[in-house]
């Protein structure tokens, strides 16, 4: 088998697990949504998604970059991986304290920007603050897992025990009538036992059972920080990006047009999942090929999981554009009025989806500046359309602003990518797959419009149809012939005779 074989059935074996992770989240994710919502109405709902928000984008910022330096610096590290821990934690840990000691000070002054409606404003903002020192140790710790055990210790943890213990938590404070305070309570508490979790996970693959050393080695500090630093500031953006938006409906429009906003963002958000996942399973991976020079195989990795994330997600998100009506529905009669967003912000991300894994290549290749670049540029985008059009248009100038920002951000990250990898970003495995996935989901869709309308019936109209579709083409011995080849990749291979070639290793965090 060659070494591009092998680093491709890597990244589907991986890929594999990571989309099993997603799915899990995304299905928890959505019914945490579905409880919030119907459990505190649109503005309850709005004022429990601002303070998610602002402990995401608080936290995300004082991370300053060290989830993905670790990602990014663990695999080519060999030996002592330890010290990366301290030099990623104790500048982050430090950002975080005065984060939460600020917020907790100034907390009635952005309880009256931000939640002026609330009554509970001040004891949600100060949750959300005091949370930040916990948030930051996961996420840095989190991203330890990631990079030096195998990809099912870390969906175990964020794809699992995070989704699944919020709705529970959120759900019994609804239950109860327990109030928006304690329900942003529950939400925080599952990041203290996910960090208990990691601490256990990270024992062994970093050597402190051995009792390996925690001091780093000599110049760490500013090879780490020196690629670290200017993910600072894309990290924030990247997990802050739909919490930008709420925030700014908050403070531009209502607190219950937030509300409406957050529940269409957690929709959009559900449907990237799938590409979360993988790119997640992929990072350590290209960040190892990357670092040997082995541009051509990483290009290979990047484009088989593009074709992959095009089919699994853009299903989802035309379906999400067409339909609105009948999944805002869910959440009440009140989140309709969020229909336009969402189908705004469908479009926005069928380029995001479809330009695939191109910011993880650029972060992966040490290229976090580029990466700053496009985020920034995004970001400023979303901001200046937001202020401009969130006043007059609410919930649908806020879901245009972020739709700009999304595909200014990526078209970006995709130019700078394809400098990268020296070839071309997309495949003409991945223009066939968005035209077919686009052609089969958009005409079942419309069928069902004419026939049932954009609501309810509509939509599972339009989903027997395409599973009709579905159940036709594999009919066809091509397409059976090409699933059989993609199962293939994830199947262990008996070995050759005259010596195998190795595959890289399942834990992420060795070096080949």
């Amino acid at each position: 088998m060659s070494a591009g074989v092998a680093e491709r059935r890597q990244s589907a074996r991986s890929g594999l697990i990571g989309l099993a992770g997603a799915a899990v989240s995304g299905l928890f994710g959505f019914l945490l949504a579905v409880v919030v919502a119907r459990g505190f109405g649109p503005a309850g709902s709005g004022a429990i998604f601002t303070a998610i928000g602002l402990l995401t984008v608080a936290g995300a910022v004082c991370c300053l970059g060290a989830d993905t330096g670790l990602v990014w610096a663990l695999p080519r590290r060999p030996s002592r991986p330890a010290g990366l821990l301290t030099v990623a934690l104790a500048p982050a840990l430090t950002a975080a304290l005065v984060a939460a000691v600020t917020g907790w000070t100034v907390a009635d002054d952005l309880a009256r920007v931000l939640l002026p409606e609330a009554g509970d404003g001040t004891r949600l903002v100060t949750v959300a603050t005091v949370a930040v020192p916990a948030v930051v140790v996961m996420t840095i710790l989190l991203a330890a897992v990631r990079a030096t055990r195998p990809i099912g210790s870390y969906a175990a943890v964020q794809f699992a025990l995070l989704p699944i213990g919020r709705p529970v938590l959120v759900g019994a404070v609804a239950l109860t009538a327990g109030g928006v305070v304690l329900a942003m309570a529950g939400w925080v508490l599952p990041v203290l036992l996910a960090i208990v979790v990691c601490l256990f996970l990270l024992r062994r693959p970093l050597g402190l059972a051995a009792g390996g050393a925690l001091r780093p080695a000599a110049g760490d500090w500013p090879a780490f920080w020196s690629y670290a630093l200017p993910r600072a500031g894309s990290a924030a953006i990247d997990q802050g990006s739909m919490w930008v938006g709420v925030l700014l409906t908050a403070a531009l429009a209502t607190q219950a047009d937030a509300g409406v906003f957050g529940g269409v963002g957690r929709y959009v958000l559900a449907g990237q999942l799938a590409l979360q996942g993988l790119r997640v399973a992929i990072a350590p991976q290209l960040s190892r090929l990357l670092g040997a020079g082995r541009a051509a195989e990483a290009a290979a990795v990047h484009r088989q999981t593009t074709v992959l994330a095009i089919a699994l997600s853009w299903p989802v998100y035309l379906l999400l554009g067409l339909f609105a009506p009948a999944f805002l529905g869910l959440f009440g009669g009140e989140f309709v009025a969020g229909t336009a967003a969402m189908t705004v912000l469908a479009v926005a991300m069928l380029v995001n989806v479809g330009l695939g894994t191109v910011q993880t290549v650029l972060l992966m290749s040490g290229r976090s500046r580029a990466h700053l670049l496009a985020t920034t540029a995004g970001l400023c985008c979303t901001l200046a359309a937001g202020f401009w059009w969130i006043p007059a248009g609410g919930v649908t100038g806020a879901a245009a602003a972020w739709a700009t920002g999304i595909v200014v951000e990526n078209v970006l990250a995709a130019v700078a990518a394809r400098r990268v990898i020296g070839a071309a970003v997309l495949s003409g495995a991945a223009v066939r797959t968005a035209a077919v996935t686009a052609a089969g989901v958009g005409l079942a869709g419309a069928i069902a419009i004419l026939l049932a309308g954009r609501g309810t019936a509509g939509l599972f109209l339009a989903l027997g149809l395409l599973a009709a579709a579905v159940a036709v083409a594999l009919t066809r011995r091509g397409v059976r012939d090409l699933i059989r080849r993609q199962v293939a990749l994830v199947r262990p291979q008996p070995q050759q005779a005259g010596g195998p070639v190795t595959p890289a290793p399942d834990n992420q965090g060795e070096v080949a």
